[in-house]
C-alpha cells in the first residue's frame, strides 16, 4: 500500500485537496493494482452465459449446438499455464504486458469481451481508480488492535461475486504532511 501512496502522494502533491480525473492517468502502479485485482478477484466468476448456435470445437472439445457455455473468469486469472504464481497477488507482473481488462486478451476478461462486453466498463474502472486514489491519497490505515495487514486472512467467500470471508475493518487516519 506503502508504494502507490507514494505514486499518487508523490503526483498530485500535498497542496491540493483531492485527486482529480485528469490524475487518474498519471498513476501507472495504481493501474497495475487494479489489473492483478481484476485478474485475481474478478467481479463476478462466471460471466452471462453464451449459447452455442453450431457444432465447434473448443480446447478440444466439440460443443455442440444449443449448448449453454459459461466462461469462468475466476479460472482464466488463476490459470498457471498463463500466469506465474497464479495464487500470489503480485501487481508488477503487468509491467511492460499489454494484457488488460477491456477484452483483448483473453486470459484477462473480467467484464467479458468482443460484442459482449460489459458497457459500464469504462465508468466502473473509472469510479474504482478515482475513489482508490483519494482514499490512498487523503488517508494512512490501520488494522484494529495493532494487528498487521501480513496477518489478515485472505480466505474467499464465492457466490454471485467473490468477496473475502472475514470482514475488513479500517481504521482510517487522515494523512499528515511533513
Amino acid at each position: 500500500m506503502k508504494k502507490v501512496q507514494e505514486e499518487i502522494r508523490g503526483i498530485v502533491g500535498p497542496n491540493k485537496n483531492r485527486v482529480e480525473g485528469r490524475d487518474l492517468d498519471k498513476f501507472n502502479y495504481l493501474e497495475l493494482i487494479v489489473r492483478e485485482t481484476f485478474r485475481i478477484h474478478p467481479p463476478v466468476p462466471l460471466l452471462i452465459t453464451h449459447f452455442c448456435t453450431k457444432k465447434c470445437k473448443i480446447g478440444g472439445y466439440d460443443i455442440l449446438p444449443s449448448t449453454t457455455v459459461f466462461i469462468n473468469t475466476y479460472a482464466l486469472g488463476r490459470e498457471p499455464s498463463k500466469w506465474e504464481n497464479p495464487e500470489e497477488f503480485y501487481p508488477e507482473r503487468f509491467e511492460n504486458s499489454d494484457v488488460d481488462y477491456r477484452g483483448s486478451y483473453f486470459e484477462l476478461v473480467p467484464f467479458g469481451a468482443g460484442r459482449r462486453i460489459c458497457p459500464g466498463l469504462a465508468m466502473g474502472t473509472t469510479a474504482v481508480k478515482y475513489t482508490l486514489a483519494n482514499l490512498l491519497y487523503g488517508f494512512d490505515f490501520e488494522l484494529p488492535n495493532g494487528k498487521k495487514f501480513e496477518d489478515f486472512p485472505m480466505e474467499e467467500a464465492g457466490g454471485l461475486t467473490i468477496h473475502n470471508k472475514h470482514d475488513l475493518i479500517l481504521i482510517p487516519k487522515k494523512h499528515k504532511w511533513d
